[in-house]
Protein backbone atom coordinates (compact mmCIF):
# COMPACT_ATOMS: atom_id res chain seq x y z
CA UNK A 1 0.00 0.00 0.00
CA UNK A 2 0.97 3.58 -0.60
CA UNK A 3 2.81 4.66 2.76
CA UNK A 4 1.48 8.03 4.25
CA UNK A 5 3.84 11.12 4.06
CA UNK A 6 6.43 11.00 6.74
CA UNK A 7 5.43 13.49 9.90
CA UNK A 8 8.32 15.36 9.14
CA UNK A 9 7.03 17.07 5.71
CA UNK A 10 4.86 18.93 8.08
CA UNK A 11 5.23 22.82 8.45
CA UNK A 12 6.42 23.56 11.53
CA UNK A 13 4.00 26.20 13.56
CA UNK A 14 6.11 29.67 13.64
CA UNK A 15 7.57 30.63 17.22
CA UNK A 16 7.97 33.99 16.36
CA UNK A 17 6.58 37.13 15.10
CA UNK A 18 9.87 36.98 13.20
CA UNK A 19 9.13 33.52 11.58
CA UNK A 20 5.92 34.44 9.77
CA UNK A 21 8.07 37.49 7.80
CA UNK A 22 5.38 39.21 6.48
CA UNK A 23 5.55 42.74 6.72
CA UNK A 24 4.30 44.39 10.10
CA UNK A 25 1.74 46.35 8.31
CA UNK A 26 0.64 43.64 7.10
CA UNK A 27 -0.04 41.50 9.97
CA UNK A 28 -1.51 44.81 11.97
CA UNK A 29 -4.28 45.11 9.14
CA UNK A 30 -4.96 41.75 9.40
CA UNK A 31 -5.50 41.72 13.08
CA UNK A 32 -7.60 44.87 12.99
CA UNK A 33 -9.53 43.81 9.79
CA UNK A 34 -10.62 40.35 11.33
CA UNK A 35 -11.53 41.79 14.54
CA UNK A 36 -13.54 43.79 13.02
CA UNK A 37 -15.57 41.49 10.43
CA UNK A 38 -15.63 39.01 13.09
CA UNK A 39 -16.72 40.84 15.94
CA UNK A 40 -13.90 39.24 18.18
CA UNK A 41 -12.80 40.56 21.48
CA UNK A 42 -10.70 37.01 22.70
CA UNK A 43 -6.99 36.34 21.80
CA UNK A 44 -7.82 33.00 21.89
CA UNK A 45 -10.56 33.60 19.27
CA UNK A 46 -8.30 36.25 17.21
CA UNK A 47 -6.13 33.28 17.13
CA UNK A 48 -7.98 30.47 16.23
CA UNK A 49 -9.64 32.82 13.17
CA UNK A 50 -6.25 34.05 11.91
CA UNK A 51 -4.07 30.34 12.31
CA UNK A 52 -1.54 31.20 14.02
CA UNK A 53 -0.84 30.47 17.63
CA UNK A 54 -1.99 32.65 20.71
CA UNK A 55 1.47 33.90 22.25
CA UNK A 56 2.24 35.58 18.81
CA UNK A 57 -1.64 37.15 18.37
CA UNK A 58 -1.46 38.46 22.12
CA UNK A 59 1.74 40.06 20.79
CA UNK A 60 0.22 41.24 17.79
CA UNK A 61 -2.63 42.69 20.21
CA UNK A 62 0.12 44.55 22.23
CA UNK A 63 1.51 46.30 19.64
CA UNK A 64 -1.73 47.40 18.62
CA UNK A 65 -2.59 48.53 22.17
CA UNK A 66 1.12 50.26 22.32
CA UNK A 67 -0.30 52.45 19.06
CA UNK A 68 -3.85 52.83 20.38
CA UNK A 69 -6.03 50.80 17.91
CA UNK A 70 -7.05 48.60 20.26
CA UNK A 71 -7.94 48.94 24.20
CA UNK A 72 -9.03 46.35 26.85
CA UNK A 73 -12.18 45.80 27.92
CA UNK A 74 -11.57 43.59 31.17
CA UNK A 75 -12.45 40.18 32.11
CA UNK A 76 -15.59 39.94 33.57
CA UNK A 77 -18.11 38.35 31.29
CA UNK A 78 -21.32 36.94 31.80
CA UNK A 79 -20.50 33.20 30.50
CA UNK A 80 -17.61 33.42 33.61
CA UNK A 81 -14.68 33.65 31.07
CA UNK A 82 -11.75 34.58 32.97
CA UNK A 83 -9.84 36.04 29.69
CA UNK A 84 -9.20 39.29 28.81
CA UNK A 85 -11.24 40.94 26.31
CA UNK A 86 -9.86 43.84 23.63
CA UNK A 87 -12.07 45.87 21.43
CA UNK A 88 -10.93 48.26 18.70
CA UNK A 89 -10.74 51.95 19.01
CA UNK A 90 -11.92 54.68 17.30
CA UNK A 91 -8.75 54.91 15.68
CA UNK A 92 -8.21 50.98 15.10
CA UNK A 93 -11.93 51.32 13.40
CA UNK A 94 -10.76 54.00 10.83
CA UNK A 95 -7.54 52.02 10.17
CA UNK A 96 -9.68 48.51 9.64
CA UNK A 97 -11.92 50.36 7.50
CA UNK A 98 -9.57 52.29 5.53
CA UNK A 99 -7.70 48.64 5.24
CA UNK A 100 -10.42 46.81 3.77
CA UNK A 101 -11.12 49.37 1.00
CA UNK A 102 -7.55 48.19 0.10
CA UNK A 103 -8.52 44.75 0.24
CA UNK A 104 -11.46 42.31 1.76
CA UNK A 105 -9.19 39.84 3.01
CA UNK A 106 -8.69 38.89 6.20
CA UNK A 107 -8.50 35.70 8.62
CA UNK A 108 -5.56 33.64 8.09
CA UNK A 109 -2.36 34.79 7.80
CA UNK A 110 -1.08 34.22 4.29
CA UNK A 111 1.91 32.10 4.18
CA UNK A 112 5.17 33.80 2.31
CA UNK A 113 5.07 32.75 -1.86
CA UNK A 114 9.23 31.72 -0.39
CA UNK A 115 8.14 29.36 2.41
CA UNK A 116 5.09 27.86 0.29
CA UNK A 117 8.08 26.87 -2.00
CA UNK A 118 10.06 25.40 -0.06
CA UNK A 119 6.81 23.47 1.55
CA UNK A 120 5.65 22.09 -2.24
CA UNK A 121 9.58 20.89 -2.33
CA UNK A 122 9.35 18.53 1.15
CA UNK A 123 5.87 17.18 -0.42
CA UNK A 124 6.55 16.87 -4.25
CA UNK A 125 3.97 14.73 -5.94
CA UNK A 126 7.54 13.46 -7.52
CA UNK A 127 8.14 11.86 -4.22
CA UNK A 128 5.48 9.64 -4.42
CA UNK A 129 6.09 5.51 -4.20
CA UNK A 130 3.30 4.52 -5.91
CA UNK A 131 3.68 0.52 -6.31
CA UNK A 132 1.93 -1.43 -8.74
CA UNK A 133 -0.21 -3.29 -5.47
CA UNK A 134 -1.31 -0.23 -4.98
CA UNK A 135 -2.60 1.13 -8.55
CA UNK A 136 -4.03 -2.05 -9.08
CA UNK A 137 -5.96 -2.00 -6.03
CA UNK A 138 -7.33 1.83 -7.30
CA UNK A 139 -8.04 0.44 -10.72
CA UNK A 140 -9.51 -2.99 -9.49
CA UNK A 141 -13.24 -1.40 -10.03
CA UNK A 142 -12.37 -1.30 -13.44
CA UNK A 143 -12.42 -3.55 -16.27
CA UNK A 144 -8.90 -2.86 -18.14
CA UNK A 145 -7.33 -3.68 -21.37
CA UNK A 146 -4.24 -6.00 -20.60
CA UNK A 147 -0.97 -4.55 -20.16
CA UNK A 148 -2.39 -0.90 -18.83
CA UNK A 149 -1.25 -1.06 -15.30
CA UNK A 150 2.27 -1.63 -16.73
CA UNK A 151 2.04 1.30 -18.82
CA UNK A 152 0.14 3.52 -16.63
CA UNK A 153 2.57 3.68 -13.79
CA UNK A 154 5.75 4.78 -14.72
CA UNK A 155 3.85 7.13 -16.35
CA UNK A 156 2.51 8.45 -12.67
CA UNK A 157 5.11 7.56 -10.83
CA UNK A 158 7.44 9.73 -13.12
CA UNK A 159 5.71 13.09 -12.26
CA UNK A 160 5.23 13.94 -15.62
CA UNK A 161 2.74 14.76 -18.43
CA UNK A 162 -0.11 11.79 -19.39
CA UNK A 163 -1.73 12.09 -22.68
CA UNK A 164 -4.80 9.31 -22.42
CA UNK A 165 -6.73 8.60 -25.92
CA UNK A 166 -9.21 6.35 -27.29
CA UNK A 167 -12.64 6.30 -28.43
CA UNK A 168 -15.52 8.05 -25.66
CA UNK A 169 -16.75 6.05 -23.42
CA UNK A 170 -13.73 3.77 -22.57
CA UNK A 171 -12.93 4.65 -18.96
CA UNK A 172 -10.26 7.29 -19.52
CA UNK A 173 -11.79 9.50 -16.69
CA UNK A 174 -12.42 6.68 -14.19
CA UNK A 175 -8.42 5.99 -14.90
CA UNK A 176 -7.76 9.40 -14.26
CA UNK A 177 -10.05 9.43 -10.79
CA UNK A 178 -8.11 6.25 -10.22
CA UNK A 179 -4.52 7.59 -10.29
CA UNK A 180 -5.63 9.95 -7.86
CA UNK A 181 -6.95 7.48 -5.33
CA UNK A 182 -3.67 5.49 -5.93
CA UNK A 183 -1.97 8.52 -4.30
CA UNK A 184 -3.32 7.87 -0.70
CA UNK A 185 -1.40 10.38 1.39
CA UNK A 186 -1.52 13.71 2.17
CA UNK A 187 -0.52 17.91 1.87
CA UNK A 188 -0.29 20.88 3.71
CA UNK A 189 -2.23 23.41 1.91
CA UNK A 190 -1.85 26.86 2.59
CA UNK A 191 -5.42 29.12 3.33
CA UNK A 192 -3.36 31.85 1.49
CA UNK A 193 0.07 33.02 0.22
CA UNK A 194 1.38 36.27 0.10
CA UNK A 195 3.42 38.02 -2.81
CA UNK A 196 5.04 41.62 -3.41
CA UNK A 197 2.02 42.54 -0.51
CA UNK A 198 -1.12 41.24 -2.00
CA UNK A 199 -2.56 37.84 -1.05
CA UNK A 200 -3.63 34.83 -3.45
CA UNK A 201 -6.15 32.71 -1.77
CA UNK A 202 -4.99 29.12 -2.35
CA UNK A 203 -7.28 26.69 -0.15
CA UNK A 204 -10.72 25.50 -1.72
CA UNK A 205 -13.29 23.38 -0.08
CA UNK A 206 -14.41 22.76 -3.83
CA UNK A 207 -10.83 20.79 -4.50
CA UNK A 208 -9.15 20.13 -0.92
CA UNK A 209 -10.54 17.79 1.17
CA UNK A 210 -8.72 18.02 4.37
CA UNK A 211 -8.10 15.07 6.26
CA UNK A 212 -6.74 14.71 10.26
CA UNK A 213 -3.20 15.05 10.16
CA UNK A 214 -1.25 11.93 11.17
CA UNK A 215 0.06 11.31 14.42
CA UNK A 216 3.37 12.99 15.63
CA UNK A 217 5.93 10.81 17.28
CA UNK A 218 6.89 12.69 20.31
CA UNK A 219 9.93 11.45 23.08
CA UNK A 220 9.25 11.87 27.51
CA UNK A 221 12.04 14.91 26.15
CA UNK A 222 10.58 16.35 23.82
CA UNK A 223 6.94 17.76 23.82
CA UNK A 224 5.15 17.55 20.54
CA UNK A 225 4.71 20.48 18.31
CA UNK A 226 1.69 20.96 16.06
CA UNK A 227 1.82 21.64 12.28
CA UNK A 228 1.92 25.46 10.92
CA UNK A 229 -2.42 25.70 11.46
CA UNK A 230 -2.20 28.65 8.01
CA UNK A 231 -1.70 25.03 6.21
CA UNK A 232 -4.53 22.49 5.68
CA UNK A 233 -3.49 19.06 6.12
CA UNK A 234 -5.64 17.35 2.89
CA UNK A 235 -5.53 14.50 0.38
CA UNK A 236 -3.39 15.13 -2.57
CA UNK A 237 -6.00 17.19 -4.52
CA UNK A 238 -6.93 16.82 -8.22
CA UNK A 239 -8.48 19.70 -10.49
CA UNK A 240 -10.66 18.22 -13.21
CA UNK A 241 -11.82 20.53 -16.08
CA UNK A 242 -13.90 19.58 -19.25
CA UNK A 243 -15.01 21.55 -22.21
CA UNK A 244 -15.01 24.47 -20.17
CA UNK A 245 -11.74 24.79 -19.84
CA UNK A 246 -10.34 28.36 -21.10
CA UNK A 247 -6.68 29.86 -20.84
CA UNK A 248 -7.88 32.70 -18.42
CA UNK A 249 -8.49 30.27 -15.99
CA UNK A 250 -4.73 29.83 -15.71
CA UNK A 251 -4.31 33.21 -14.27
CA UNK A 252 -4.64 34.38 -10.94
CA UNK A 253 -8.20 35.74 -10.76
CA UNK A 254 -8.99 39.36 -9.60
CA UNK A 255 -12.31 40.53 -7.52
CA UNK A 256 -12.54 43.96 -8.23
CA UNK A 257 -15.07 43.89 -5.78
CA UNK A 258 -12.95 42.30 -2.90
CA UNK A 259 -9.77 43.96 -4.78
CA UNK A 260 -8.49 40.13 -3.51
CA UNK A 261 -6.65 37.24 -5.67
CA UNK A 262 -7.55 33.29 -5.84
CA UNK A 263 -5.31 31.01 -7.52
CA UNK A 264 -5.34 29.71 -10.52
CA UNK A 265 -6.12 25.80 -11.44
CA UNK A 266 -2.74 24.57 -11.57
CA UNK A 267 -1.70 26.50 -8.35
CA UNK A 268 -4.88 24.98 -6.22
CA UNK A 269 -3.68 21.49 -7.92
CA UNK A 270 0.06 21.71 -6.40
CA UNK A 271 0.99 18.33 -4.99
CA UNK A 272 -1.96 16.43 -7.09
CA UNK A 273 -3.37 15.84 -9.95
CA UNK A 274 -4.88 18.41 -12.89
CA UNK A 275 -6.73 16.50 -15.42
CA UNK A 276 -8.10 18.06 -18.72
CA UNK A 277 -10.92 15.88 -19.81
CA UNK A 278 -12.43 15.89 -23.12
CA UNK A 279 -9.61 17.85 -24.33
CA UNK A 280 -10.60 19.05 -27.75
CA UNK A 281 -14.28 20.07 -26.57
CA UNK A 282 -12.74 23.50 -25.54
CA UNK A 283 -13.44 26.84 -27.14
CA UNK A 284 -9.28 26.81 -26.75
CA UNK A 285 -7.45 24.57 -29.70
CA UNK A 286 -5.97 21.70 -28.15
CA UNK A 287 -2.61 23.67 -29.53
CA UNK A 288 -2.65 27.08 -27.73
CA UNK A 289 -3.65 25.04 -24.31
CA UNK A 290 -0.72 22.62 -24.48
CA UNK A 291 1.53 25.68 -25.26
CA UNK A 292 0.14 26.86 -22.34
CA UNK A 293 1.87 24.03 -20.25
CA UNK A 294 4.92 23.23 -22.11
CA UNK A 295 7.25 25.94 -19.70
CA UNK A 296 5.28 24.45 -16.44
CA UNK A 297 5.76 20.99 -17.76
CA UNK A 298 9.34 21.30 -18.57
CA UNK A 299 10.62 23.79 -16.10
CA UNK A 300 8.84 22.69 -12.78
CA UNK A 301 7.74 26.72 -12.62
CA UNK A 302 5.08 28.51 -13.69
CA UNK A 303 4.61 32.62 -14.33
CA UNK A 304 1.69 34.07 -13.03
CA UNK A 305 1.03 38.53 -13.32
CA UNK A 306 -0.36 40.69 -10.78
CA UNK A 307 -2.86 43.14 -12.41
CA UNK A 308 -0.58 45.76 -12.39
CA UNK A 309 1.06 43.76 -14.94
CA UNK A 310 4.32 42.69 -12.38
CA UNK A 311 4.97 38.83 -13.57
CA UNK A 312 6.03 35.77 -10.76
CA UNK A 313 7.55 32.71 -10.69
CA UNK A 314 5.17 30.19 -8.41
CA UNK A 315 6.19 26.05 -8.21
CA UNK A 316 4.50 24.03 -10.82
CA UNK A 317 4.48 20.32 -8.62
CA UNK A 318 1.56 18.73 -10.67
CA UNK A 319 0.67 15.57 -12.69
CA UNK A 320 -1.28 16.80 -15.59
CA UNK A 321 -3.03 14.61 -17.41
CA UNK A 322 -4.68 14.99 -20.38
CA UNK A 323 -7.74 12.81 -21.86
CA UNK A 324 -9.42 13.26 -25.04
CA UNK A 325 -11.15 10.87 -27.89
CA UNK A 326 -9.25 12.44 -30.81
CA UNK A 327 -6.40 11.59 -32.12
CA UNK A 328 -3.00 12.71 -30.69
CA UNK A 329 -1.88 13.98 -34.42
CA UNK A 330 -5.64 15.68 -35.01
CA UNK A 331 -4.87 17.85 -32.13
CA UNK A 332 -1.11 18.45 -31.84
CA UNK A 333 1.76 19.03 -33.86
CA UNK A 334 4.81 16.77 -33.11
CA UNK A 335 6.74 19.49 -31.22
CA UNK A 336 3.97 19.29 -28.90
CA UNK A 337 3.38 15.89 -28.86
CA UNK A 338 7.15 15.54 -27.91
CA UNK A 339 6.24 17.50 -24.98
CA UNK A 340 3.41 15.09 -23.25
CA UNK A 341 5.73 12.68 -21.74
CA UNK A 342 3.39 9.47 -22.37
CA UNK A 343 1.24 8.47 -24.25
CA UNK A 344 -1.36 5.70 -23.90
CA UNK A 345 -4.48 4.57 -26.09
CA UNK A 346 -7.62 3.01 -24.32
CA UNK A 347 -9.10 1.18 -26.78
CA UNK A 348 -12.40 -0.15 -26.26
CA UNK A 349 -13.07 -3.69 -24.54
CA UNK A 350 -13.18 -6.95 -26.49
CA UNK A 351 -16.44 -8.90 -26.41
CA UNK A 352 -14.79 -11.05 -23.23
CA UNK A 353 -14.32 -8.00 -21.28
CA UNK A 354 -17.54 -6.12 -22.46
CA UNK A 355 -19.89 -8.99 -21.27
CA UNK A 356 -17.67 -9.24 -17.67
CA UNK A 357 -18.15 -5.43 -17.56
CA UNK A 358 -22.10 -6.26 -18.47
CA UNK A 359 -22.43 -8.48 -15.53
CA UNK A 360 -20.37 -6.93 -12.96
CA UNK A 361 -22.83 -3.68 -13.83
CA UNK A 362 -25.82 -5.65 -13.60
CA UNK A 363 -25.00 -6.96 -10.08
CA UNK A 364 -24.28 -3.56 -8.77
CA UNK A 365 -27.73 -2.41 -9.91
CA UNK A 366 -29.11 -5.63 -9.22
CA UNK A 367 -30.44 -6.41 -12.41
CA UNK A 368 -31.18 -10.41 -13.04
CA UNK A 369 -29.20 -11.37 -16.04
CA UNK A 370 -31.28 -12.99 -18.65
CA UNK A 371 -29.16 -15.27 -20.85
CA UNK A 372 -31.61 -14.87 -23.74
CA UNK A 373 -31.53 -10.94 -23.46
CA UNK A 374 -27.61 -11.20 -23.30
CA UNK A 375 -28.00 -13.65 -26.46
CA UNK A 376 -30.37 -10.96 -28.92
CA UNK A 377 -27.71 -8.39 -27.35
CA UNK A 378 -24.44 -9.60 -28.76
CA UNK A 379 -26.11 -11.45 -32.25
CA UNK A 380 -28.72 -9.44 -32.90
CA UNK A 381 -27.84 -5.75 -31.87
CA UNK A 382 -23.68 -5.77 -31.47
CA UNK A 383 -23.83 -7.24 -35.07
CA UNK A 384 -25.41 -3.37 -36.21
CA UNK A 385 -22.29 -1.51 -35.45
CA UNK A 386 -19.87 -3.81 -36.33
CA UNK A 387 -19.37 -5.17 -32.69
CA UNK A 388 -17.54 -2.56 -31.18
CA UNK A 389 -18.35 -2.16 -27.86
CA UNK A 390 -17.59 0.54 -25.21
CA UNK A 391 -17.60 0.71 -21.53
CA UNK A 392 -20.02 2.77 -21.15
CA UNK A 393 -22.43 0.58 -23.35
CA UNK A 394 -23.55 -1.46 -19.77
CA UNK A 395 -24.30 1.02 -17.69
CA UNK A 396 -26.23 2.52 -20.18
CA UNK A 397 -28.39 -0.24 -21.19
CA UNK A 398 -29.12 -1.42 -17.73
CA UNK A 399 -29.90 2.05 -16.76
CA UNK A 400 -32.27 2.53 -19.54
CA UNK A 401 -34.07 -1.31 -18.88
CA UNK A 402 -34.50 0.36 -14.96
CA UNK A 403 -35.82 3.20 -15.66
CA UNK A 404 -39.11 1.61 -17.94
CA UNK A 405 -39.33 -0.82 -15.62
CA UNK A 406 -39.48 1.14 -12.49
CA UNK A 407 -41.62 3.43 -14.59
CA UNK A 408 -44.61 0.75 -16.03
CA UNK A 409 -44.45 -0.55 -12.52
CA UNK A 410 -43.04 -4.29 -12.67
CA UNK A 411 -40.02 -5.99 -11.44
CA UNK A 412 -36.56 -5.09 -12.41
CA UNK A 413 -35.94 -7.76 -15.54
CA UNK A 414 -34.14 -8.08 -18.48
CA UNK A 415 -35.75 -9.30 -21.87
CA UNK A 416 -35.13 -9.19 -25.28
CA UNK A 417 -37.97 -6.29 -25.98
CA UNK A 418 -36.25 -4.23 -23.23
CA UNK A 419 -32.74 -4.53 -24.68
CA UNK A 420 -34.43 -2.94 -28.17
CA UNK A 421 -35.75 0.01 -26.38
CA UNK A 422 -32.83 0.61 -24.29
CA UNK A 423 -31.03 0.08 -27.93
CA UNK A 424 -32.71 2.68 -29.53
CA UNK A 425 -31.26 5.39 -27.22
CA UNK A 426 -28.12 4.88 -27.41
CA UNK A 427 -27.44 5.39 -31.12
CA UNK A 428 -29.31 8.04 -33.10
CA UNK A 429 -30.54 7.19 -36.96
CA UNK A 430 -28.97 9.28 -39.34
CA UNK A 431 -31.58 9.60 -41.62
CA UNK A 432 -32.46 13.19 -42.45
CA UNK A 433 -35.29 15.34 -40.74
CA UNK A 434 -37.98 16.87 -43.30
CA UNK A 435 -38.03 20.34 -42.69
Amino acid sequence: MNQHAPPSIAPVSPRSIAELDLPATMLQDLLLKTMFRRSLTRVSEMAEAMHIPVPLTQELVDTARQLKLVEALGSLTSEGSEEMRFALADHGKARALDALTQSEYYGAVPVPLEHFAEQTKRQSIKNVTLTPETLGQSMEHLVLPKGLLQQLGPAVTSGRSVLLYGPPGNGKSSISNGIRDAMGDHVYVPHAISYGGQIITVFDPVVHTPVTPPAQTVSRLRRATTHDKRYVCCRRPAVITGGELELAMLDLVYNPVARTYAAPLQLKATGGIFIVDDLGRQAEPPQALINRWIVPMEAGYDILALQSGEKFVVPFDTLVIFSTNFHPNEIFDNAALRRVFFKLKIDGPTKEEFLKIFGLVAKAKKMPLDETSLIHLMSRKYPEVDHVYANFHANFLIDQMIAVCDYEGIPRQMTPDLIDRAWSNLYVDDAEIAH
